[in-house]
């Protein structure tokens, strides 16, 4: 997909609308995610490191309808918009949009 490298949106820092340079940010992956965060407490508690007993993990049968099926085939693209008149960067509202090749023009 081609995209414009400049665009006019609106800054919040600035409150008005400026031309901002269009920049790809890299998306984290699941091992640069801090291990004391509060999801990852919570999924060494469920692997069974703190506490007793199991937390219900193999007290029921694996719901075969909330299976995921299918392999995504892009990932999401993580622009960051710098404004022109203050220098200050902010990302997208909406988290993206899937495609494959991103190509600036």
């Amino acid at each position: 997909m081609k995209f414009p490298k400049t665009r006019n949106k609106y800054c919040p820092f600035c409150k008005k609308h400026t031309e901002h340079k269009v920049l790809e940010g890299k998306k984290k992956g699941r091992n640069d995610t801090h291990p004391m965060s509060r999801g990852s407490r919570q999924r060494l508690k469920h692997r069974g490191k703190l506490g007793i007993g199991n937390h219900g993990k193999y007290s029921m049968p694996p719901i075969l309808s909330r299976r995921m099926f299918g392999r995504k085939t892009s990932k999401k693209t993580d622009f960051r918009f710098e404004c022109s008149g203050c220098k200050k960067m902010h990302g997208m509202a909406n988290g993206g949009f899937r495609v494959r090749k991103i190509e600036f023009k």
